[in-house]
């Protein structure tokens, strides 16, 4: 096909979009269910519209080719497990008995059944479930949820692609089920679980599915020649079955590198990959395997994980490269849109300079849209929007938000010494154990407490003027003094003041830092039915006074044992914000590391021992390519040891990671220089602490005995024997006892039956070392 006739046959697509509604319907719908006020039926019923609403606004949009199957009540990895029948042995009689109930048991776990592990989604804040695959899984195809998606769209009139997480993605993502002996490897069963994806292909073809979009982003990764040769076997037998839609390879998060080539000659019909993250390097690697004579190109030229407005000439120009690479060119965003908010018109408090800087998921589409359409009929038909680009663009980069000179000139006189605590951890340990006075094996929680339904309706009367602060602030200390007074009754060690005043563990600092904004309708799905309003970074940061040391302060006044301070540290500002992205991130984490120095500053002057900087972002943002790795690793330790570094030897620094592949990042969890660091254990069943002695990790740890997101209460036995295990890899003396990550999420009843069962396990064990 000539350039001029690709051109033509652009079309705007997208590979997905977020799930919630506009007022989080499916998060209220869901939890009502399990609350048991909201019935099957009329779950089911409330997610089919949200389907339909998002279907229709996408096609009104101009969206050519809608996307399906990327809907979820939970999660669409758990759901592939659900397509493949890889259920668990513990949830099979639960999904037998109740589909749906069987489905949230796996996401949530029951009292008899733990859930499946969470762990981030490549280097995103979104949450999957981890598959749990063996030797002996046996896949069977259940293609319902995929087929009834695709009917309700077509039913519709629309011209719709399902989407599917891919065979070798999806083994990729899996680790070994519990007992199944160290070594095995999930993707040693791809040629089994191939014949279950033929079979879900010919029935989504039967039910009229042109394209199937098949995503496999774990390519983008290093893999090695074993696993390309495993895609490549994947796709020549996929792409050989006569009774199949035709194949849409999707990519995203990166470079597809290696893999392309392997993709390429593939026997597949289309390619989708990302030219936001890696533009230059994709174009290169197109052009050195002679392009994709004969298929179709889909262009992720939109960013579908940040939220500012798109260069739409960069991106034309991006597109026009392309399409003498490929028969076909269409346009799409990076990836699905499910990580960047629904729609910025619905924001009344941003200023109308900056909310023309802003693109979420409606404003993506139409970006899309305008870019399908000006490649296909010519720049000319979009000369309006380009202008108008042009002047967003100006208006941002010409902007005083985005350039503080006192920030920059601060940042600038950072020095080596700034980022290195003193003495030694050994000297440091010594100091901090004389002035705690804490007992072997040491009890506290990550931080947070449940947020009453009482605190919430407080908030929501502030923010609305229903309720004066003096009022507000009351119904605070009374909810302080209560998590107080329940942690000395039940004899935790080290208490934490239960972040009664704080929306967010990023949002709450980011609303009191110069350069941050703050959304009112800005909701991204973390996991399940926890969803997120990310502040965006638009400028300088700086802290114009204290954030925390008023509350912390207060709780410490209440007790006799030591209260931490809770921070969030620098990189999690970055990862859990829409960061800007006009600079390298290391600048604008060694100003957000700056502000929360002097907050650490003001905690230990204000007589507080103990203060946590969390980062579980850590990893999250790990890159995805090993050689990008060491650059990042290097600005994001700076980071935290510049925010934590000016505080005496006896004040201890604490630090908090979750969910996340901790085996990748021992050596920078070393590199922090925290004094203490707890971690999440329990759905791993105490994998971290066999990382970190495997690496001879010097400094004290916590890995959770007590897995937060599960509503279930484990015993005291139950985390006994957890603390049984983590002792078979850290030394008593540096073994501390904690919950997997903060309490907001969970309700007071299971909080106060999980931390009772907790201390009396930590009781049992302290005796059984003393042999008493």
């Amino acid at each position: 096909m000539t350039t001029k006739s690709a051109a033509a046959a652009a079309r705007a697509t997208v590979y997905g979009y977020p799930r919630q509604g506009r007022n989080r319907e499916l998060k209220k719908a869901v939890e009502g269910y399990w609350k048991g006020r909201v019935t099957t039926d009329a779950l089911r019923a409330t997610a089919a519209e949200l389907r339909r609403a998002n279907w229709r606004q996408l096609s009104e949009a101009g969206i050519h080719e809608v996307p399906t199957g990327d809907f979820s009540y939970y999660d669409h990895v758990l759901d592939t497990t659900v397509m493949v029948g890889a259920i668990p042995a513990r949830h099979r009689e639960a999904v037998a008995t109740h589909p749906l109930d069987g489905y949230f048991a796996m996401a949530r776990g029951t009292q008899h059944a733990a859930p499946l592990e969470m762990t981030k989604w490549f280097d995103t804040n979104y949450h999957y479930l981890v598959p749990e695959l063996g030797p002996d899984t046996v896949f069977s195809a259940d293609s319902a949820k995929q087929v009834t998606e695709l009917t309700e769209a077509l039913a519709l009139g629309l011209t719709a692609r399902p989407v599917l997480v891919g065979p070798v993605t999806y083994l990729l993502l899996a680790k070994p089920a519990p007992g199944v002996a160290a070594g095995f490897a999930p993707l040693t069963l791809l040629d089994r679980l191939l014949p279950v994806y033929a079979e879900v292909l010919a029935d989504l073809r039967a039910a009229g599915a042109e394209w199937v979009q098949l995503d496999e982003p774990a390519l983008v990764q290093d893999r090695t020649p074993a696993e390309l040769n495993a895609a490549a076997r994947a796709y020549r037998d996929l792409g050989a079955l006569t009774d199949r839609p035709r194949l849409l390879v999707a990519s995203y998060f990166g470079r597809l590198g290696e893999a392309l080539p392997v993709l390429a000659k593939a026997p597949v019909e289309g390619l989708a990959l990302d030219f936001t993250e890696a533009a230059a390097a994709n174009l290169d690697d197109l052009a050195a395997v002679g392009g994709l004579p004969g298929k179709r190109l889909v262009a992720g030229v939109v960013n579908g994980r940040n939220i500012w407005v798109n260069d739409l000439e960069k991106s034309l120009s991006t597109l026009g490269t392309l399409l003498g690479l490929a028969d076909r060119v269409d346009v799409s965003a990076s990836c699905s849109l499910l990580h960047v908010p629904l729609d910025a018109t619905a924001e009344r408090d941003i200023e109308p300079q900056i909310l023309r800087w802003l693109a979420f998921a409606r404003q993506k589409t139409r970006e899309t849209v305008t870019l399908a359409r000006g490649l296909a009929r010519g720049t000319d038909t979009i000369a309006a929007e380009l202008a108008a680009n042009r002047a967003d663009l100006a208006s941002r980069a010409n902007s005083p938000i985005t350039h503080d000179p006192a920030v920059r000139a601060r940042t600038a006189a950072v020095t080596e010494a700034d980022t290195r605590r003193s003495p030694a951890y050994t000297e440091r340990a010594a100091a901090q154990r004389a002035h705690l006075g804490l007992p072997l094996l040491p009890t506290t929680t990550i931080g947070s407490f449940p947020q009453t339904d009482e605190l919430r309706t407080a908030r929501a009367s502030l923010r609305g003027g229903r309720l004066g602060t003096a009022g507000y602030e009351e119904r605070v200390r009374a909810e302080i003094q209560e998590v107080i007074s329940f942690q000395e009754k039940a004899g935790l060690d080290v208490l934490v003041h239960g972040e009664a005043e704080r929306n967010d563990m990023v949002q709450y600092f980011a609303e009191q830092l110069t350069g941050y904004l703050a959304t009112q309708h800005g909701w991204v799905q973390s996991y399940g039915t926890r969803y997120v309003r990310p502040p965006v970074l638009a400028g300088d940061i700086s802290r114009p006074e204290p954030m925390t040391v008023r509350w912390t302060r207060y709780a410490q006044s209440l007790t006799g044992r030591p209260v931490k301070g809770m921070l969030t540290g620098p990189v999690t500002m970055l990862a859990w914000s829409f960061v800007r992205d006009d600079q390298p991130l290391g600048d604008t984490a060694r100003q957000v590391a700056l502000a929360l120095r002097d907050e650490v500053t003001d905690l230990e002057a204000a007589g507080t021992p103990v203060i946590q900087v969390d980062e579980p972002a850590l990893r999250e943002t790990l890159p995805l390519r090993a050689a990008d790795r060491p650059g990042y690793l290097s600005w994001a330790t700076e980071a935290f040891r510049l925010s934590t570094s000016g505080v005496r030897p006896d004040t201890q620094i604490h630090t908090h990671m979750c969910y996340a592949e901790f085996g990748d990042i021992v050596q920078a969890i070393d590199d922090l220089d925290a004094d203490v660091i707890s971690l999440e254990a329990a759905r791993s069943h105490m994998q971290v602490a066999r990382e970190l002695a495997a690496h001879g990790y010097p400094r004290e740890a916590g890995p959770g005995v007590y897995d937060i997101h599960s509503p279930r209460v484990p015993s005291a036995e139950e985390a006994a024997e957890l603390l049984r295990t983590g002792l078979r890899a850290i030394p008593a003396e540096r073994l501390w006892v904690n919950p997997d990550c903060g309490l907001k999420t969970r309700g007071w009843p299971e909080t106060r039956a999980s931390l009772e069962n907790l201390v009396e396990a930590a009781r049992t064990v302290r005796q059984e070392l003393s042999g008493s």
